[in-house]
């Protein structure tokens, strides 16, 4: 019929439709060219040439570190999984597509050994996961960088270039290092560095690592030695003071050896120097403000200004701490005042004096107690050499042994003394610049042994009382309790009776003086000398060269007479001694007849 529609024949119809699945059918498993149709919730409408569009989930399209856009109407590239599924959409996917297109790229640049950017995206087990424009690849932990990394957080979400170290296709297994691509990088930059590194070279550098004794700058592609004393002109205890690891620096090279490739860096090279003129700025005797920054064992260190400090010596600390910490006078970031000692600008020292600026308690004190004057004190010290008495002002005076007593020895006197005794001396002398006072108990009463050997002459014949006998000599002690020695050869003008046994402690002997021995405070005596004196009057009185008396009669009269007088003197002693009790005994009758 005219108007009827015409109609292929039922076989016409069944070969197109098998025709057109057979077409259909080698879209599977290939990625193909689409177009973004509609955008609904969570699912894209893509219309890839099929009678129906297929659904790929918007999560897809978006890729780690990357800001993806889609709206209808972009063309994409996605995998086509199925034809049909049971509701007769078709099965979709961009991840996909994706992959397969990033293992193609992937691929070739693996057997060329280039390079591939990729992101850092997620955290697993030994390592990190990367995104490599679709594929998955694994980043050992070892690989992230040349050194171990502490926080990885900066790399994450950031495109940058890795190295493909493996790749398995068939177990969707690639392995990659960031590392290889940054020791070559290094490899490359160190030698062009090195080709141009010159010393007073500025460089900026990256702090590496911090060591106590300073740090290691990265000056890309190699490394150098940022010494902690070359960080700043001011005193640094640590590096850590000043540098952070991480943190940018600009540096100056201060050494280099091409031959080691070691490299010195410097700080504070880059600053004006503050120890120039520095003898101009702080003149010896001039007082300044300073902040203590270190105490050791023998001082501390005074900060005058950034990068000037100064040494207080710990004999400088204190006119009466002397075996005292110098941590027991002054404390870290204290505000002292000083007095400067001494400079050196070549050796950038400064010396200076903390007990300077107080009041010297020495000049104090002989002031007010000068030579000859008598203090009083309490014993602070007795020590094998003498007694250390505290005086005024926290200072102390010694009492040397030999002035402790006149008539004991050092030994036995300081015996008589301890610790917290009161006692009193004379000032002997004061030395302000040794800082010492010597103290005499002694001195507080005269000598007796000059006072005595006033009354002596050398050759008068004394009678002395002995005292010790020795092996060599006899000890003896005139009037008013004067040592004396009779040595041994003037004991008789017989050898024979030169024997000191024969003589008894407490016996009274005559004996003349032959010397005064003032820096020895003894006198030395002599029966021998006394003798012979005695030999030559009994000579001279009682014979002469021509009368014929034998030596013998002329001593045995000297003797005689000599006895005579003797008794004759006792008598008198005895009557006088009589009539003394005569006279007594009279004034007694006289008073009781008056009573």
């Amino acid at each position: 019929m005219v108007g009827e529609a015409q109609f292929p024949p039922r076989e016409s119809f069944e070969s197109l439709l098998e025709e057109s699945l057979a077409g259909a059918a080698t879209f599977e498993g290939r990625v193909v060219k689409g177009t973004v149709v509609a955008i609904e919730n969570d699912m894209v409408m893509v219309d890839v040439g099929l009678k129906s569009e297929g659904r790929v989930p918007l999560k897809e399209f978006f890729s780690p570190g990357q800001d993806t856009q889609l709206v209808r109407g972009d063309a994409v590239e996605v995998y086509v999984e199925r034809f049909e599924d049971k509701d007769g959409a078709v099965i979709l996917s961009r991840e996909k597509a994706r992959r397969e297109e990033a293992w193609n790229h992937l691929e070739r640049a693996f057997k060329s050994n280039e390079r591939i950017n990729g992101v850092i995206f997620g955290r697993v087990k030994g390592g990190f996961i990367v995104d490599l424009a679709g594929a998955v690849a694994f980043l050992p932990g070892s690989q992230v960088d040349i050194r171990p990394v502490r926080d990885i957080t900066p790399l994450m979400n950031t495109p940058q270039p890795f190295q493909i170290l493996k790749m398995d296709r068939t177990r969707n297994n690639i392995v990659v290092s960031r590392r290889a691509v940054l020791e070559e990088t290094r490899a490359e930059a160190r030698s062009e560095l090195i080709a141009n590194l010159r010393e007073g070279q500025i460089l900026e550098g990256v702090v590496k690592n911090i060591t106590d004794y300073g740090a290691f700058v990265d000056l890309g592609g190699v490394d150098g030695l940022l010494h902690v004393t070359d960080i700043s002109w001011k005193r640094i205890n640590h590096p850590t003071e000043a540098l952070q690891i991480g943190e940018t620096v600009k540096v100056q090279v201060i050494r280099f050896n091409p031959e080691t490739q070691r490299i010195s860096l410097g700080m504070k090279q880059l600053e004006a120097d503050p120890w120039e003129g520095v003898d101009l700025k702080y003149p010896v005797g001039a007082r300044f403000t300073g902040r203590v920054t270190n105490i050791t064992d023998y001082g501390a260190f005074i900060e005058l200004e950034p990068g000037v400090e100064g040494l207080v010596h710990v004999s400088e600390m204190s006119w009466t701490k002397k075996n005292v910490h110098p941590g027991k006078i002054v404390s870290t970031s204290q505000e002292v005042e000083v007095v400067v000692l001494d400079v050196d600008r070549d050796k950038r020292r400064i010396s200076l004096g903390l007990k300077q600026c107080l009041p010297n308690p020495w000049e104090d004190f002989v002031e007010k107690f000068p030579v000859g004057s008598v203090v009083d004190g309490e014993v602070k010290n007795i020590t094998d050499f003498g007694l250390f008495v505290g005086l005024t002002g926290e200072i102390d005076g010694m009492v040397h042994l030999s002035d402790l007593s006149w008539e004991l020895s050092g030994e036995q006197a300081i015996a008589g003394f301890k610790r917290s005794d009161q006692v009193r001396a004379k000032v002997l002398d004061v030395d302000v610049e040794k800082e010492r006072i010597s103290l005499g108990i002694k001195q507080l009463i005269d000598d007796p042994f000059e006072s005595g050997i006033n009354k002596l002459r050398k050759g008068a014949v004394v009678t002395c009382t002995v005292s010790a006998v020795l092996d060599n000599a006899v000890e003896v002690r005139l009037n008013d309790g004067i040592p004396g020695v009779i040595r041994k050869s003037e004991l008789s003008r017989d050898r024979v009776e030169q024997r000191p046994d024969r003589f008894a402690t407490g016996e009274k002997v005559d004996a003349k003086i032959i010397q005064i021995d003032h820096p020895g405070r003894k006198v030395l005596l002599s029966i021998k000398a006394r003798e012979l004196d005695e030999e030559k009057q009994a000579v001279a009185t009682y014979g002469s060269s021509d009368s014929g008396a034998s030596l013998g009669e002329i001593l045995g009269a000297a003797i005689k007479e000599k006895r005579q007088s003797a008794e004759r003197a006792e008598q008198a002693s005895r009557a006088s001694d009589g009539n003394d009790d005569d006279d007594n005994d009279n004034d007694n009758d006289n008073d009781n007849d008056k009573a």
